[in-house]
């Protein structure tokens, strides 16, 4: 039987890789005549993420919000290196894919240690939701294409989550985003999840379901 899927979509991400293309490209090259290589920069930015979570959890929530802003840019910049140097692999794809959740990770635990210090319970628990949220969007993703299923669908994509925190961190408001991202990322999660299930009685997937295109 054919698997029927849903018309691909173009995800938030892959839509700015596109239309900012004429700026990534130049940036890449120069990058690549330096002598870096992609899986280099995917550390830089790992890196970065992990000076701002330090940042964070000293109470320097400004600074973090910068260093976040400055390494948040870098996730498109190994791609377009790997494909200018005609070298993209699936292994470099799967180390920008899990560079880039524990850089979530870190600056949640940079956060849950502020608020650990300060002994304010409903941030932590908030803490908590949005990392465990974020996660539970790209797990889901990852997940429905191992199935052959498409789930960029959602609210809160990894650079919508960052356009929510950046901002707030910047302003000194990381309560607003904790409260931002623990609902919409568990929303999000939620909306690839049904996307799958559509998909999945379309094609017949699910035990006792008939197919209605018979």
């Amino acid at each position: 039987m054919e698997r029927i899927v849903e018309k691909k979509k173009m995800s938030f991400s892959d839509f700015l890789r596109v239309r900012f293309k004429g700026l990534l490209d130049p940036i890449g090259n120069f990058l690549n005549h330096l002598g870096l290589k992609p899986n280099m920069v995917t550390i830089l930015g790992l890196l970065g993420n992990i000076a701002a979570a330090y940042l964070l959890a000293t109470g320097k929530i400004f600074w973090g919000g910068v260093v976040i802003a400055i390494a948040a840019p870098i996730d498109a910049l190994d791609g377009t290196m790997a494909r200018l140097r005609n070298e993209p692999t699936r292994f470099g794809g799967f180390v920008d894919s899990v560079t880039d959740r524990y850089s979530e990770l870190i600056i949640f635990a940079g956060l849950l240690i502020y608020y650990t210090q300060q002994g304010e319970y409903l941030p932590i628990i908030l803490s908590y939701l949005a990392a465990a949220g974020s996660i539970m969007v790209s797990y889901t993703r990852a997940r429905a294409e191992a199935l052959q299923y498409e789930a960029k669908v959602g609210l809160l994509t990894r650079v919508e989550r960052y356009l929510v925190l950046i901002p707030c961190l910047l302003l000194n408001r990381p309560l607003i985003a904790l409260w931002i991202l623990a609902i919409l990322t568990n929303v999000t999660a939620i909306q690839r999840i049904y996307a799958v299930r559509k998909q999945a009685y379309a094609n017949n997937d699910v035990v006792g379901v008939k197919n209605k295109s018979k």
